[in-house]
C-alpha cells in the first residue's frame, strides 16, 4: 500500500483532531473564505453517496445550509455509478462502508474511467484507521473527512476541491483550445502550401521554404509551349465579364488537369495566353513528347468546350525546345518565369500559327520524328531571330 506524503499525513491527522468547536488553521480559514466568496461554487452539482438514509439526508441538509442547492443522492456505490454515467457532477461526497458496492470499489471504478477519473471525491466516513485513509487517497480521493463531519471544515474542503477542479478544467480547456489553434494553423499552413504550389513548381517552392533568397537556374534542354485564343480581344467586347471569366476558368482548368496528367509545369496565364514548360525537375523525363501530347490534348479540349457551350473558339499553339534560364522574381508576390531565345521563339511560333494548329520549328520537330506526324509550314520571319523553317504537329504516329 502506498505511503502518504508528509503533507497528506499532516493534513489527515489534523482532520482527525478536528471537532466542531475547534478553530480552523490559517490555510483552512483561507479556503473557507474562498468558498464563501465564490458565487459560481454555489451552482456546483454535488452527489452524496451513503447507505444510511438518516446520514445521507443530514449531509444533504448540511450542504444545502452551506449554500449548495444542487444536490443529488445515491444509496450505494452501484447507484452512484449509474447516476455518474447519466449526468455530470462537479463533486462527490462518498461514504466507504456500504452494501452492494462500497466506497473503495467506487473509487476503483472511477479511476479506470478516463472521464469520471477527473471527478473530485471527498470521502466522509466513520472509519478511523489510517490504512483506510491511505487507501482512499491512493485510489484518487481528493480528501478524507471523519464523521461526524465538521460543517465549516466541509465547506472549506469543498471550496478547495472545486477550485482545483475548475483550475484543472480551465487548463484542460486551454489545452483543447491550443490544440484547435494548432489544427487551424496546420490547415492555414496547408492552404499556404497549396497556394504556393499553384504559383511555383514543387521543387522551387521547397527551396523558397528552406530560405533561399535568390533562385535562378539554367536548363540545357526544356520544351516550352504557348497557347493563345484567337480573336480574344473581340470576344471581350461581346460577352459580359462573368461569362468571360467563367469561360476562361473552365478552359484553363481543363488545361491545368492536362498539365498534371502529362507531368509538365504550368508557368502562368496572361490574359488568354497559357504558358507551359516540360523538363523541369520532378516532371516527365521525355518532356518533348509530354508537351507534344499535351498540345494535341489541348486541341481536343477546345473542341469539346465549343461543343458543350455551343461557341466557336480557336486556339493557336507554339512549341520550341532548347536551353532557358528560369527563376523566381518578386518578394511580396512571387512569380516563376522563363527567359531566353527558346522562350522567345516558342512565343513567335504561337503568334504565327494558323488557328487550331500546333506550330513549331522544324529543328524541334526533328526530335519527334517517328513518334508524331507533321506537315511543313514553310519559312516564318521571327522578329529578333530571322527566318525560321517551321512545321505543324498533326497527330501521334500510328506505330507509337
Amino acid at each position: 500500500m502506498p505511503a502518504l506524503s508528509a503533507t497528506e499525513e499532516t493534513r489527515t491527522f489534523e482532520l482527525f483532531r478536528q471537532v466542531k468547536t475547534a478553530p480552523l488553521t490559517g490555510k483552512q480559514a483561507a479556503e473557507l473564505q474562498l468558498a464563501e466568496s465564490d458565487a459560481s461554487a454555489k451552482q456546483a452539482s454535488i452527489l452524496v453517496v451513503d447507505d444510511s438514509t438518516e446520514l445521507r439526508k443530514l449531509m444533504v441538509y448540511t450542504l444545502q445550509s452551506l449554500g449548495y442547492p444542487n444536490i443529488a443522492e445515491a444509496r450505494d456505490g452501484q447507484a452512484a455509478l449509474v447516476l455518474l454515467r447519466q449526468r455530470s457532477f462537479d463533486l462527490m461526497v462518498l461514504d466507504i462502508e456500504m452494501p452492494v458496492m462500497d466506497g473503495f470499489q467506487v473509487l476503483a471504478e472511477l479511476k479506470k474511467d478516463p472521464v469520471l477519473s477527473r471527478l473530485p471525491v471527498i470521502v466522509a466516513s466513520g472509519l478511523q484507521e489510517l490504512d483506510a485513509v491511505v487507501r482512499c487517497i491512493g485510489l484518487g480521493a481528493e480528501d478524507f473527512l471523519p464523521k461526524p463531519v465538521n460543517p465549516v471544515l466541509l465547506r472549506a474542503r469543498i471550496g478547495a476541491s472545486l477550485e482545483r477542479t475548475w483550475l484543472r478544467e480551465r487548463d484542460r480547456q486551454r489545452l483543447i483550445e491550443l490544440h484547435r489553434e494548432k489544427e487551424l494553423l496546420e490547415v492555414e499552413r496547408e492552404k499556404s502550401e497549396r497556394l504556393l504550389l499553384n504559383i511555383l513548381p514543387a521543387a522551387i517552392a521547397d527551396r523558397l521554404k528552406r530560405g533561399e533568397d535568390t533562385i535562378a537556374d539554367r536548363y540545357a534542354e526544356v520544351t516550352v509551349l504557348f497557347a493563345d485564343l484567337v480573336g480574344f480581344t473581340e470576344l471581350v467586347g461581346r460577352i459580359g465579364p462573368e461569362e468571360l471569366v467563367s469561360l476562361l476558368s473552365d478552359l484553363f482548368s481543363r488545361f491545368d488537369q492536362l498539365a498534371v496528367r502529362h507531368r509538365v509545369e504550368k508557368i502562368k496565364t496572361i490574359g488568354d495566353c497559357y504558358l507551359v514548360v516540360g523538363g523541369l525537375p520532378g516532371g516527365a523525363e521525355n518532356h518533348l513528347d509530354a508537351v507534344a501530347d499535351m498540345a494535341l490534348a489541348m486541341m481536343d479540349e477546345i473542341a469539346a468546350l465549343n461543343r458543350e457551350r455551343k461557341i466557336s473558339l480557336n486556339l493557336r499553339i507554339g512549341m520550341n525546345s532548347g536551353p532557358v534560364v528560369a527563376g523566381v522574381i518578386g518578394r511580396n508576390k512571387f512569380a516563376y518565369d522563363l527567359w531566353g531565345a527558346t522562350v522567345n521563339l516558342a512565343s513567335r511560333m504561337q503568334s504565327s500559327a494558323p488557328p487550331n494548329r500546333i506550330h513549331m520549328p522544324t529543328a524541334t520537330s526533328e526530335l519527334l520524328r517517328g513518334r508524331f506526324r507533321f506537315t511543313p509550314a514553310g519559312l516564318v520571319a521571327c522578329k529578333g531571330i530571322g527566318e525560321v523553317d517551321t512545321c505543324l504537329l498533326e497527330r501521334r504516329a500510328v506505330n507509337r
